[in-house]
């Protein structure tokens, strides 16, 4: 079937940053005045966003769609408002009207309201879309200046493979990290020699698309003057092998 022009029309935008998309959908909402002012506050620092056709109808010149606009927060947490988009209105000639829910139960009644028949066999354009929830971050983050921590992180990178230029851009992106020690017990080089100290550390960054990246860092001892020696890698298994082979092959081993 095909669409009336007056019907046909682009989904809403996703991009740009989660507060930019926000803005849009707010200013094209009639009833955006109606969202709690906490939800507004929780939307404001958002790190991540998704949009997507949730299901649509299309019947005899009228239509309607709903769109599940997703927000990644700073908590871990996920916020989801649904946007239902028509040409229903009485008078209206075909123009688009927006409105926005913080419930789905909510938007099913609103949806009912509209002069569309229930079912429509001969008209109706089935498109419906389920997407699976967003999964949760393994970490809990915490919004700083994180670009800058990977620079500086990267930059005292002493070993030779550490991670190069690609995953120095891929960071500039990072919004938000956390760091934890993973590994801070000394390692014995052999009997009657030295004891080197080994810690590791997982930096694991939240980019802006809601991707996670982590680099281990190994701080150890195992150096000719016994001087502190940063290295980085991109895997908690090449970190470890490379603290293993760093104690057999430190003076004294």
């Amino acid at each position: 079937m095909s669409v009336p022009p007056d019907a046909a029309h682009e989904p809403p935008e996703s991009s740009g940053s989660p507060e930019e998309h926000l803005v849009r959908l707010l200013g094209r909402a009639l009833n955006s005045f109606e969202l709690p002012d906490e939800t507004i506050r929780r939307l404001d620092r958002a790190l991540a966003h998704d949009s997507s056709l949730h299901s649509a109808h299309h019947s005899r010149g009228l239509h309607r769609e709903t769109y599940r606009h997703t927000w990644l927060l700073a908590d871990g947490s996920a916020l989801t408002l649904w946007e239902l988009v028509h040409n229903t209105s009485p008078g209206g000639r075909g123009r688009l009207l927006h409105e926005v829910y913080t419930d789905e139960e909510d938007l099913r009644t609103a949806t009912a309201r509209l002069p569309l028949p229930t079912v429509t066999p001969d008209f109706e354009l089935p498109v419906l879309i389920q997407l699976p929830p967003m999964p949760r971050p393994r970490h809990s983050y915490m919004p700083d200046d994180s670009a800058d921590h990977a620079r500086r992180l990267l930059r005292r990178a002493e070993n030779t493979d550490a991670p190069g230029a690609d995953m120095a851009r891929l960071l500039q992106e990072a919004c938000a990290h956390q760091i934890t020690q993973a590994f801070g017990r000394p390692l014995p080089s052999g009997e009657g020699a030295a004891t080197f100290a080994f810690s590791l550390y997982e930096h694991a960054f939240l980019l802006g698309d809601g991707r996670e990246v982590s680099l281990w860092e190994v701080e150890h001892t195992a150096t000719p003057d016994g001087r502190h020696m940063c290295e980085v890698y991109v895997s908690e298994a090449a970190a470890r092998e490379a603290m293993e082979r760093r104690a057999s092959r430190a003076p004294g081993a």
